[in-house]
């Protein structure tokens, strides 16, 4: 028989793989160490010697750099912060005899990765908090540090996924070996087919795949995304450069953050790192290259590990480095990143400029370094020189704008003729010698001509395929608001003049007449009414139906009045969206959130102040610091703020990954507009895609602009249409699937009727697990689509009582095998409602809550009687199935002979619960036969559990004492049962003496004391002798598993 391709396969097929990469690999029962040490220490002491003997290291210094390692503390991640530094920035050693020259300590020699000790470990066994034994699957050291840690899970078991991985690494290997990841630069997980990597402290959401090898490369999937992981993110010299610039720490964190490279950032900050090499002046033409990332792909982070790169690289002289945004809002939101990132950097002077004098002042006298975050438009008040120094680069944020800007202009008034000039002319004049690199998400050709040519591109395709992106879905809503056909004609009119004239939105301004135009077109009263009734219908159904992950919508107005106006027409129709609450009702609050939280209207204006704004929107629009809290309450899910109507804050630069929903009611040009749209593009837990709603008629602008901006394979952007075919027809295939179900209580019963009509329904899908696994799959289906096309008419009430009904049962089986239901709250809530009952109804609600962390005793005779009384055959076996898994799973870990043993009962149970014939479904002598089955075997592995006890020994012994038992069965003889019991107990004290030392299990010497040690024990016991080796193989084994499983 094949042998299965489990955890211990995948473990060993990695080594392998690093082996390829010339790695060391070693079991980590080969190694003699203290099992409270995570360092290998004897590679740190024998690097530190070669690496520094020549400047006559000394023994006790090098212990000393051993000592002050280890006694680095603090919180996880504040330690793990300070050896980061340590690690990557390198330290002074103060010399033991003063009189010798301080010495610089690396503590991996980053220039030369030949110098550095690479080893991969699996089996690692650490003793860490109340003794706790952990065993990662893998550890990879460089010079004895322990920098990354790996988590396998295999591919081959259904219920077991990555995230048990993750959450294996991050919650009890966190709680039980804190010290481990005192070192860590990031975390591996995989199942061989799914590999990602990531910070310690990040999110599971935030773990993501190393897709190439090369940037020039085809992404991977699959196996091979498991080989691409290893030779792209462990080449030793990669592996080196990740650790030593692309892991990220802020000053100072109130929510651990760190930061680990996605490939596409470190592919593009490396690039442009050569290419600024390349073109540098004076030699080269300052042309330093742009780089084209789709909008959400972390083009700020790539910002920074290039800034990091050039500060810290010697070619570069520490040079000056400015960094311009073209708007007040995006300059805010870098300058709070690069001002609180002064240590990653390496400079203690980041500063965000505020003027031009400011900046000239900054520059004066200064030969090198600094770090200066401004806007664009500072450099408009004249074209004096700031610095004509070479070692300059301009970093330009969203380079597609003003920053090409070089044109002049000539206007003439009644003073005169006045010469302006693009704000581009300026930068230029401003720092003649600087070298320029663009980063844009939307490139248009004046980029190229300004930054040179594209160094690098990650484009929205690629964004979504790795999940850094949702993908985005278009609903066209234009013909519900306009009134007159010619009006929409007048649009697209003025939309292909603005296309055939190539004009900038600067340009455009020019023309006030058409812009006067569209707005009266734009900002019709009756058209606005007609927009806001049709806007409030389609939102409070999208909430209604829980289609949306936060309720955190956007709406872009084509001007100040016209928003207002907008603003004013949704009050009068909801005026309790202008209530201030500090949540919506029903929304629980931590002891956090209640501090950070503060009463806010559901919908809010957010734009500058305006010196000729009327009173009530002067008011309204309120300080600088009032939208900073609008910010921070609209980034967070339980603000009651859920709306914002804005013009052009926010549309650029704006990160708010709960934001699921824009509404665009405003003619926007194309590069902006693939800006625009990205604001609902982020990755969000629940938030399978972003919803795009067309006030306006965009729709062939967005399609030109996907193809001139994104790369993307398709030529138009995914309608709801889709969406709607896939629920048309999904819910075909369910109604087959239940051509044999009467649901009719559901819809037209009493409440107790359809409690019933549901727990029904839930057996029903259960009569075969083909049948299930169909069913879950149509409805999750199902649900993603209906989440994009909850408020279109061509989706009947009927549909949509049939839909809430199949995710209704589809949420009640979730979680009755798998102890939660995640998509539970993204229902309607009158379903929601009904699901909560018919999960009370039949007393099995406190049952689910078991899930996979047991917390309450589930051998009481109190918890039996629970499941007793469910009257749900199916879902009985269900229940008991679970249970029954989980207890049998920690029992083997304990106890494998009769763990084993336990779990063979369970699968022919199980086995003939699945292999039952469909015509004996309803059959309830069988179902019921089943169900007394598994609650027999529950009640004697409960028995089992705690049996050692009424023995006189300890769990250990019953063990042993179980080995014993079956090998005198196996061998058909009789022995008495006082004597088993004391030949197990000395078999521990065997065990116990071996097991002492880390490395037993792989030392031949001492497994073969052990044997002889039991030859002699079970010859004094009379134990017959032919089965020596049975019991040594099983003893062996069991010791083996009690050091496994202490994992």
């Amino acid at each position: 028989m094949m042998p299965l391709f489990n955890e211990h396969a995948l473990e060993m097929s990695i080594m392998e793989l690093f082996k390829d990469e010339d790695y060391t690999y070693l079991n980590g029962e080969q190694i003699h160490r203290e099992r409270t040490e995570v360092l290998l220490a004897d590679d740190l002491k024998q690097y530190l010697y070669n690496r520094y003997g020549k400047d006559g290291i000394t023994p006790s210094e090098v212990d000393s750099i051993l000592l002050m390692l280890r006694g680095i503390s603090g919180t996880i991640y504040e330690a793990n912060k300070s050896v980061s530094k340590m690690i990557c920035d390198g330290f002074i050693l103060n010399r033991e005899d003063r009189s010798q020259k301080d010495l610089f300590i690396e503590l991996i020699d980053f220039d030369t990765p030949e110098n550095n000790s690479f080893k991969v470990v699996n089996q690692f066994e650490i003793e860490g908090i109340n003794n706790q034994l952990r065993i990662p699957d893998g550890i990879v050291f460089i010079n004895g540090i322990p920098v990354v840690v790996l988590e396998f899970k295999s591919a081959v078991k259904e219920n077991t996924t990555i995230m048990d991985a993750y959450t294996q690494l991050t919650v009890r290997y966190r709680r039980d070996i804190p010290e481990l990841f005192k070192y860590n630069a990031f975390i591996v997980i995989s199942d061989g087919a799914n590999n990602k990597y990531g910070s310690f402290f990040s999110p599971y959401d935030f773990f993501y795949a190393w897709r190439k090898v090369e940037s020039d490369d085809k992404d991977l999937d699959g196996i091979s995304s498991l080989v691409t992981m290893i030779k792209g993110l462990f080449r030793r010299d990669r592996l080196l450069s990740v650790i030593k610039d692309f892991v990220y720490f802020p000053d100072s964190s109130d929510k651990d953050l760190k930061v680990v490279c996605r490939y596409p950032q470190f592919f593009a900050a490396n690039k442009l790192f050569e290419n600024i090499k390349t073109h540098l002046r004076p030699e080269g033409d300052g042309k330093g290259g742009t780089y084209f990332g789709a909008t959400g792909c972390g083009k700020s982070y790539t910002m920074l590990f290039l800034t990091r790169r050039l500060m810290k690289d010697t070619f570069f002289r520490s040079p000056t480095i400015i960094v311009i945004t073209d708007r007040t809002d995006l300059d805010d939101q870098l300058s709070k990143q690069f001002v609180s990132s002064k240590k990653y950097i390496g400079d203690e002077t980041v500063v965000s400029i505020d003027s031009r004098e400011r900046l000239r002042q900054e520059l004066q006298g200064r030969t090198s370094g600094g770090v200066y975050l401004t806007t664009i438009q500072k450099f408009t008040e004249d074209l004096s020189l700031l610095t004509d120094r070479t070692n300059v680069i301009c970093i330009s944020d969203e380079a597609h704008r003003s920053q090409i800007n070089l044109d002049q202009k000539v206007r003439v008034t009644a003073e005169g003729v006045e010469r302006t000039y693009g704000f581009a002319k300026y930068l230029h004049d401003s720092l003649p010698n600087a070298t320029y690199v663009g980063f844009t998400g939307t490139p248009v050709d004046g980029t190229i001509e300004v930054f040179g040519g594209i160094v690098d591109a990650y484009t929205m395709t690629e964004s979504v395929r790795d999940g850094i992106t949702v993908n985005l879905v278009y609903d066209g809503r234009a013909a519900r608001v306009t009134l007159n056909q010619q009006k929409v004609k007048e649009i697209e009119d003025y939309y292909a003049k603005c296309e055939l004239e190539g004009a900038n939105e600067y340009q455009i301004e020019e023309s006030q007449k058409a812009v006067a135009h569209i707005d009266m077109i734009i900002g019709d009263p009756d058209r606005l009414h007609a927009v806001a009734e049709d806007f409030i219908k389609h939102y409070e159904t999208r909430v209604a139906e829980g289609a949306t992950v936060a309720g955190k919508a956007m709406f872009v107005c084509s001007n100040r009045n016209i928003a207002f106006t907008l603003y004013k027409i949704i009050i009068e129709m909801c005026p309790e969206w202008a209530e201030k609450k500090i949540c919506a009702d029903g929304v629980e609050l931590s002891e956090k959130d209640k501090k950070e939280l503060k009463p806010i209207e559901m919908i809010k204006m957010v734009m500058t102040r305006n010196k000729d704004d009327e009173k009530e929107l002067f008011d309204m629009l309120g300080t600088k610091d009032d939208r900073k809290e609008l910010d921070r309450q609209f980034k967070n899910i339980k603000s009651n703020f859920k709306i914002a109507i804005v013009v052009d804050m926010w549309l650029t630069g704006f990160d708010v990954p709960s934001l699921d929903t824009i509404y665009i009611d405003k003619p926007i040009q194309q590069h902006s507009l693939i800006q625009t749209i990205s604001r609902v593009n982020r990755v969000y837990e629940g938030k399978d895609k972003g919803l795009i709603v067309d006030y306006i008629g965009i729709k062939k602008n967005m399609n030109l602009a996907l193809k001139k901006y994104t790369n993307f394979e398709t030529d138009e952007f995914e309608g709801i249409e889709q969406s709607i075919t896939i629920v048309k027809d999904q819910l075909e295939v369910l109604a087959q699937m239940f051509h044999n179900f009467n649901s009719s209580d559901f819809f037209y019963g009493s409440p107790k009727e359809q409690l019933h009509c549901l727990n029904r329904a839930v057996e029903y899908v259960q009569l075969s697990e083909e049948l299930e696994t169909r069913f879950m799959a149509a409805v999750k289906q199902m649900k993603q689509a209906f989440n994009l096309c909850s408020s279109s008419e061509k989706i009947s009430d009927e549909e949509k009582s049939y839909i809430h009904f199949y995710c209704a049962v589809r949420s009640i089986l979730f979680k009755l095998t798998r102890g939660d239901a995640p998509d539970i709250a993204q229902m309607n809530a009158r379903v929601r409602e009904l699901l909560e009952g018919a999960i009370q109804s039949d007393g099995i609600e406190e049952l689910f809550e078991t899930g996979k962390h047991i917390s309450v005793d589930i051998f009481s005779d109190e918890y039996m009687d629970k499941i007793n009384a469910i009257q749900l055959p199916n879902t009985k076996i269900k229940i008991l199935q679970r249970l029954l898994t989980q207890a049998i799973d920690e029992f083997k870990k304990v106890n494998k002979i009769m763990g084993i043993e336990f779990a063979d009962r369970l699968k022919h149970v199980i086995d003939e619960y699945n292999n039952r014939r469909r015509d004996e479904a309803y059959a309830n002598e069988v179902l019921d036969d089943v169900a007394e089955q598994l609650a027999k075997l529950l009640e004697e592995l409960k028995g089992e559990k705690e049996s050692f006890k009424k023995m006189g020994i300890d769990f250990e012994e019953k063990a042993f004492y179980d080995i014993l038992k079956a090998v005198a069965k196996k061998y058909e003889f009789e022995y008495p049962d006082d004597k088993m019991i004391e030949l197990s107990k000395r078999i521990k004290l065997i065990v116990d003496d071996k097991s002492k030392y880390t490395d037993w299990s792989t030392r031949e010497d001492i497994k073969a004391n052990l044997q002889v040690d039991l030859i002699l024990l079970l010859d004094e016991f009379e134990y017959p002798p032919v089965t020596l080796d049975d019991v040594y193989k099983e003893v062996l084994e069991q010791a083996e598993n009690f050091k496994k499983y202490a994992k």
